[in-house]
């Protein structure tokens, strides 16, 4: 009988390896420029929290927004900005989708460990993608072109009100937050999309709608301030 398991040596090998084996074929196969970045991101940051990065709740939300940000206000952008960018992950996604032609991509995060990470996952990006650690709070949106600016995060923002009110008249949005009171980080959820629509007070809503997760529910509004 053909045994099956493999051997020790082989169950030894240390799994970045595998994975970035495993990741680098599926790059070539499916011509992804996402995957390619992320093969090169497990070989060079070995510790970065790519399990969270790209478990399917987080995957299958940016995939939601993203579709829904085409259908609402097209796939043609001069500037974005995402905020709370992390790993880069959502810029990734639009760069990797012909729907959209994107001039240029800033994906802004406070924490000053994911920017390497960032630009390393969106390389193929070259100048169309740019990573910058700064507090959201600080940046001056008036003058920096931005003609659509994304939030997934809102539930981290004590004051969503205040927030919006730095933002030039007439700036396209997506903004999610959510209903999960129970995460001690999420200072201000809210318990549906209506209380939602209400906090961010848009002038125009192109798209409203939520999106039911295992734990909670995700809400979304796309549209101006």
């Amino acid at each position: 009988m053909m045994k099956t398991t493999r051997t020790n040596e082989a169950n030894t090998i240390d799994w970045h390896e595998s994975a970035f084996d495993i990741i680098r074929g599926l790059a070539a196969y499916t011509g992804s420029s996402l995957v390619e970045g992320l093969a090169k991101v497990v070989a060079k940051y070995p510790d970065a929290d790519l399990g969270t990065a790209f478990n399917h709740k987080q995957v299958g939300s940016k995939i939601w927004a993203r579709d829904k940000l085409f259908e609402s206000l097209g796939g043609k952008f001069n500037h974005i900005v995402v905020l709370g960018g992390w790993y880069g992950v959502l810029s990734g996604m639009f760069f990797d989708d012909s729907r959209f032609e994107v001039g240029l991509i800033e994906s802004v995060d406070i924490d000053p460990q994911v920017a390497e990470v960032a630009e390393t996952l969106n390389v193929k990006a070259a100048e169309r993608f740019r990573a910058i650690t700064q507090d959201m709070y600080a940046l001056d949106y008036r003058t920096s072109g931005a003609d659509l600016v994304i939030n997934t995060s809102c539930e981290h923002i004590a004051d969503l009100s205040a927030w919006l009110s730095l933002l030039p008249r007439g700036t396209q949005v997506l903004l999610q937050s959510n209903d999960y009171f129970s995460e001690p980080t999420h200072i201000n959820c809210v318990p549906s999309l209506e209380a939602f629509r209400d906090q961010t007070a848009l002038g125009h809503v192109a798209f409203a709608g939520s999106l039911a997760m295992k734990k909670y529910t995700r809400f979304m509004v796309i549209g101006t301030v």
